[in-house]
Parts: C-alpha cells; structure tokens; sequence
C-alpha cells in the first residue's frame, strides 16, 4: 500500500481467541489468556500480514492484545510497546461474570438502554463503572492521533479489542449500532487507517461483518 507522505497508515487488528471468549465471559480488563486456537488465529494473522512492512507495533497492555502483538511482531523483529490505554471497554459490574448471567439479571436496563437513539446509546453507561462507547472511543481515538503524528509517513500496528475498535468505527461513520452489534469483528479481524494526527481514513476492513 502506497502511502502519501501526509499520513500515518495504521492497521487496526483485534486479539485472537481467548478463554473468556471460549467461555462467554465477559472479559474487559479481566485478563484472559489465548486459546490455543487464539494463537493459531494469531499466527495465520501475522502469514497474512508478512509482506506488510511495519515500523513499529503496539498494544494494548491486556495479556491477550500483547500476545497477539508479539506473534505478529515475531518475524519482523518488532518490539511491541504496551499501553493502559487502549484497553477494552471496563464493563464495571459484569467483569469477570458469564455473559448469560448478566443478560438475564441486567435485562430492564439493556431493554432501556435499546430504546435509545444512536446519539444516547453513545453516552449511556449500564451499570456503575461502566465506560461509554464515547468514553472508549475518546481513548482509543486520543492514542491513534499521538501514535500517527509521530509516525507520519510511517505504517504501524496497533492490537486491541472488539468492543473499542466497534466503537471507532461507528465514530468515524463506518456503522450504525445496529449494523456492527457485538460479535461482528472476529478473532484478529482488522482495519486499516490512515491519518495526519487529526482527522481518520478508513482505507481497508477484513474480518469485520458489518449487518445489513
């Protein structure tokens, strides 16, 4: 991919499988290590990117982003530089507990918060400690600005998770809430970006489902 001096090029990539995900665990800032087959996704993830030059290789902080990081970072001799913040949404209450679980005892609260308009949806938290998709996207967004100033003209890696790369892309205008429910990014799905350290530009998406 052909870069314009301008930009920064980003490749915006989610962790592999986990087992919380295995598990239908809620994870967010509960750690959870790859499955076996998280680090196969991982590894096919990084075959598919090898002729994919990259300058430098971040993640978040999370152990799950960090491994999918450093498999990927592996043959192109990358450090990978961690970071609190860009990890996934803080689900408050529902950390660490079986997805089942909290659907059936939060259920009033997230038929409320269905009845929303987009713009509510954006600002509303479900329970206490709760981070917004605009709280997510504010971090995420923050990061890739700084990380794309310094590195213009450059291409980077950038590895986290589901519910905040959701969140970006329904920001920059790419879906609705609707369109990109969870579950619609897989397992070490990714976008590319490119950006001056202030506006974004979506250029690519692979793995990312987006519902019609």
């Amino acid at each position: 991919m052909e870069i314009p001096e301008k930009y920064c090029t980003i490749y915006v990539v989610r962790h592999g499988e986990t087992e919380a995900n295995l598990h239908e665990i809620v994870a967010g800032h509960f750690d959870s290590p790859l499955t076996e087959q998280g680090q196969k996704q991982a590894k096919s993830r990084a075959e598919g990117l090898k002729d994919t030059h990259f300058d430098a290789m971040f993640s978040s902080d999370l152990i799950r982003a960090k491994r999918t990081a450093e498999i990927i970072a592996l043959d192109k001799k990358l450090a990978v530089n961690t970071t609190s913040l860009i990890r996934e949404r803080f689900f408050g209450d529902w950390e660490g507990r079986p997805t089942k679980e909290v659907l059936e005892e939060d259920r009033k609260m997230i038929a409320w918060r269905n009845s929303l308009t987009n713009e509510q949806k954006w600002r509303s938290k479900i329970n206490y400690g709760y981070e917004s998709d605009e709280d997510i996207s504010w971090r995420l967004t923050t990061f890739l600005r700084e990380v794309a100033a310094a590195y213009i003209g450059k291409t980077i890696c950038v590895v986290v998770h589901g519910s905040i790369m959701r969140a970006l892309l329904m920001d920059l205008g790419f879906a609705k809430y609707d369109e990109l429910p969870p579950g619609t990014i897989i397992n070490t799905g990714y976008f590319v970006l490119q950006s001056d350290g202030v506006d974004f530009f979506i250029k690519e998406t692979k793995g990312i489902k987006k519902k019609e």
